[in-house]
């Protein structure tokens, strides 16, 4: 069964603590958090402060997903504040694999992602080392954008690896994903849906997420 993450980043943050408590009503099962830091994208947007704050509101998994230069400086403050998963960026500037360890150590599930234009050989070995590997099909930094058709491949190529594994690792695939889409995403082998736009923006978020998971 595919999971559907509704990424806060399209909520209306005035009313965060309900949008969060509507899309759990709703039938999701994790919540994204996008993190930016105006410097690893164009964003800056939430830190561990707003994290504690909402994990107040729901017991849902919290999947955050670190847009940053440095993550491994924060990681430990996420995990704190009430992080379940951590995801970093290949691109990003520290060590993967001291990074992933000090996500595990902290008690949380430990992701990594790669960008449009990232090959998966960049995470070939540290793929053994986590639980979830995000394919962004958007330039990361703003919702509302359109997905990206080129990286079905690499989907294919991500679940390819992950079977190799012979582990539980989840293939999420964030960025533009909506009712056209979601099905052939899921045809290459994902597993986990991150949809910002396309719930939050919806008058109806129990349809939203029902298509994702149906198509």
């Amino acid at each position: 069964m595919v999971i559907v993450a509704p990424s806060i980043l399209s909520a209306d943050f005035s009313r965060l603590g309900e949008e969060i408590k509507a899309v759990e009503k709703a039938g999701a099962k994790w919540i994204h958090i996008d993190v930016m830091d105006g410097h690893f994208v164009p964003n800056i947007t939430i830190g561990p402060v707003i994290v504690a704050s909402i994990r107040k509101t729901s017991k849902l998994l919290f999947d955050c997903h670190l847009m940053i230069e440095n993550p491994e400086g924060y990681i430990s403050q996420f995990a704190k504040a009430g992080a379940d998963l951590i995801t970093i960026h290949a691109e990003c500037d520290n060590d993967l694999k001291t990074t992933i360890q000090k996500i595990k150590d902290s008690g949380c599930l430990a992701g990594i992602s790669v960008n449009p234009e990232t090959s998966l050989d960049v995470i070939y070995e540290v793929i053994p080392d986590v639980d979830l590997i995000l394919i962004m099909s958007v330039h990361p930094g703003f919702s509302g954008q359109s997905f990206i058709k080129d990286v079905l491949p690499k989907i294919k190529q991500a679940e390819e690896l992950i079977q190799k594994t012979k582990k539980k690792i989840y293939l999420q695939v964030d960025g533009g994903i909506n009712k056209e889409n979601a099905g052939i995403v899921k045809e290459n082998g994902a597993d986990v849906l991150v949809a910002a736009s396309f719930i939050f923006k919806s008058s109806n978020y129990a349809e939203a997420i029902r298509q994702l998971k149906d198509l």
